[in-house]
């Protein structure tokens, strides 16, 4: 066999380790960033526990479909980056959509969300999610508030006599 076949074997094998080890998967077409845009998501994606990679179409399609993932075709046309959480389900989602929205270039093709094939719109929805601090914070406001409510009303009733 070949050199080059054996590397491509070796990086099928990767894609699909990455595939499985990861929580979300989003695939962009990343024609039309600057280098400094690519730099700065890069970043992101490492603070939030992912990785941003580019491999070829064929790569990816061929592991895909030995995970067992269909329709994907349609979509690995053109130029392909993949996005792989590893931590947390939303941001890389989050990460893609905002660097979409800074960059007007960036447009989200589909992903993998509890293994499953969604389209861009359901990876769009997953990034409008709050991130999970926030949420707690939310649930803390949330659990507190009739604590506060009855204090409040109970100040109330001590400060009138």
């Amino acid at each position: 066999m070949s050199a080059n076949l054996e590397a491509k074997k070796v990086l099928v094998e990767e894609i699909k380790e990455k595939l499985q080890k990861a929580k979300t998967v989003v695939f962009v077409d990343y024609r039309g960033m600057t280098v400094a845009d690519d730099t700065k998501m890069r970043a992101e994606f490492r603070k939030a526990g992912a990785e941003y990679r580019v491999y070829k179409n064929r790569l990816v399609l061929r592991a895909l479909n030995e995970l067992g993932y269909t329709g994907c075709e349609s979509y690995l046309e053109g130029t392909n980056a993949v996005a792989f959480g590893y931590e947390d389900e939303v941001a890389p989602a989050k990460i893609v959509a905002d660097a979409a929205t800074e960059t007007c270039a960036f447009p989200i093709k589909f992903g993998i969300y509890n293994n499953a094939v969604v389209d861009a719109n359901v990876i769009k929805k997953l990034a409008s999610i709050p991130s999970r601090e926030v949420l707690i914070a939310q649930l803390v406001g949330m659990l507190s508030a009739p604590m506060r409510n009855l204090a409040v009303a109970i100040k109330a009733i001590a400060d009138k006599q």
